[in-house]
């Protein structure tokens, strides 16, 4: 089982004096210790959970770029990017972009976006919850289409592209791996087989039952349900001097029973190096043997 670090909250004790510092020693830390991915939320405010709205939140796409300069081997997305919140050729380039300049970190992670309060206040699109999944899947479609050696016409119900021309194409061939969040049995889960190489689900008593749907979806679509990562996000409580990890430990081994393959978790204060510390030294290799 691999360790990713999810970066949703930028409210540091380090405060913004020491912010950017504190964000590329965080970014090089994670790489040294063994976590395979690194991503950020693909929000403009601060979400419910993690903190007040006014907390701050950087935009997803300019954080990766700056990560992808300070880091060398570890795995870069979105976690994940909201569908609706730009173009999908747009998207498409900016993925690429990161795949380039990072010599073949980048993932897509994307969803079909939920945060309607965001989107109102900075004058972003939401519309219907239908129509949200119709446009995550034509850009899931599109993406994949400007990844190919198609530069052909793109016409969906929602978007219309006269060209998919992409140049410079991604490092990663066929494409970049995408990753589709979210735990909807009918939608979600059936472009994850469709389209995917990894799924995201939350650490909830239902993880086993998504599971199966997920199976029963790439059995109807002819996919190799073991192709797919399974990954779970949840944010684990190790203990301020790590007095927790073994029962995080244990909890890792029952993920790892059900198939999960990638657990996507985070710290709260990327101004202290301590917790990495901790998950280098006694979680990352544990989690590993899995």
């Amino acid at each position: 089982m691999d360790i990713g670090l999810h970066l949703a909250n930028f409210t540091w004790s380090g405060g913004s004096a020491t912010f950017v510092d504190d964000l590329t020693r965080t970014a090089k830390l994670a790489e040294e210790v063994g976590f395979t991915k690194l991503s950020v939320m693909d929000h403009v405010w601060q979400i419910r959970g993690v903190g007040p709205k006014e907390h701050e939140m950087l935009e997803a796409y300019t954080t990766l770029g700056f990560l992808a300069a300070v880091t060398e081997r570890v795995e870069l997305l979105a976690w994940v990017t909201a569908a609706i919140y730009r173009e999908p050729g747009l998207l498409a380039k900016e993925v690429t972009t990161l795949d380039v300049l990072s010599r073949g970190r980048a993932w897509l992670g994307i969803g079909a976006a939920w945060n309607e309060e965001e989107c109102v206040g900075l004058g972003l699109p939401f519309p219907s919850t239908a129509e949200r999944f119709e446009r995550l899947e034509e850009t899931l479609q599109i993406c994949l289409q400007m990844w190919s050696d198609s530069d052909e016409p793109y016409t969906g119900k929602h978007y219309q592209l006269g060209s998919t021309l992409n140049s410079p194409q991604s490092v990663q061939r066929p494409h970049p791996p995408i990753l589709i969040g979210g735990g909807g049995e009918k939608k979600t889960l059936r472009m994850v087989a469709q389209y995917a190489q990894a799924c995201n689900l939350f650490d909830s008593p239902d993880l086993a039952h998504k599971l199966d749907v997920l199976r029963g979806h790439c059995d109807a679509l002819g996919r190799d349900y073991d192709e797919i990562d399974k990954t779970v996000m949840g944010f684990f409580d190790i203990g301020a001097q790590g007095e927790k990890v073994d029962e995080v430990l244990a909890h890792l081994g029952e993920l790892a029973q059900l198939g999960i393959t990638h657990v996507h978790t985070g710290v709260w204060d990327g101004s202290s190096t301590d917790q990495l510390e901790i998950f280098g030294e006694r979680i990352i290799p544990a989690a590993r043997e899995l």
